[in-house]
């Protein structure tokens, strides 16, 4: 009969995400580079060593974390091949879900040079999938290719700001997350010489 007292041992894969979740929570506070292994010890509550067994390197540990959430976000949004304006959605309540995963990914990896790439894809592809929407509000190529940019910006940054106000109103985040978008990309199409 097991005592009820002890923890539960985890399996290998359960124990490397278990460690991956607890270093998402730990980089996002601070990026890769003020983040120590004693700081995301401390948020799994285990020793070094432990996550030396799993990972070789702070390096390989930020990566594996990257990795991870761009598969979630893969998954959530159909980037880069089936993206579509309701995977905003999506892209919204995978930022709920896995907060610390999105800021970092968004707010820290994607300002640090050795793991810009990480976020970049998804930015390329958010771009990419606005601009066959974009064709007929906005004939011009510069000020499509502009907005197309535009949208990936605002969304990241809506989403960012709506998970530090304590995510208000969750229901309503992605239309209103998609009226912000709507709002820049007319601005854009108002300033046209042809409107």
């Amino acid at each position: 009969m097991a005592d009820s007292g002890r923890p539960r041992l985890l399996k290998r894969p359960e124990r490397r995400q278990a460690l991956m979740d607890a270093a998402a929570r730990a980089f996002a506070r601070g990026g890769y580079a003020a983040t120590s292994l004693d700081d995301v010890a401390a948020e799994a509550g285990v020793t070094r060593a432990l996550i030396y067994r799993h990972f070789d390197s702070k390096t390989q540990l930020y990566r594996a974390v990257l990795d991870d959430t761009r598969g979630k976000l893969q998954r959530a949004t159909g980037a880069p091949d089936r993206m579509e304006p309701a995977s905003l959605e999506a892209l919204v309540q995978m930022a709920q879900t896995e907060a610390d995963q999105f800021r970092l990914f968004f707010r820290h990896a994607s300002r640090e040079p050795d793991f810009r790439d990480h976020a970049d894809w998804l930015r390329t592809a958010m771009t990419q999938a606005a601009q066959p929407y974009l064709r007929q509000m906005l004939p011009d190529d510069q000020l499509r290719r502009w907005a197309a940019a535009l949208v990936p910006a605002v969304a990241i940054e809506a989403i960012l700001a709506w998970l530090d106000a304590d995510c208000p109103q969750p229901a309503d985040a992605a239309t209103t997350v998609s009226v912000m978008i709507g709002g820049v990309i007319d601005a854009i199409r108002r300033s046209s010489p042809e409107e």
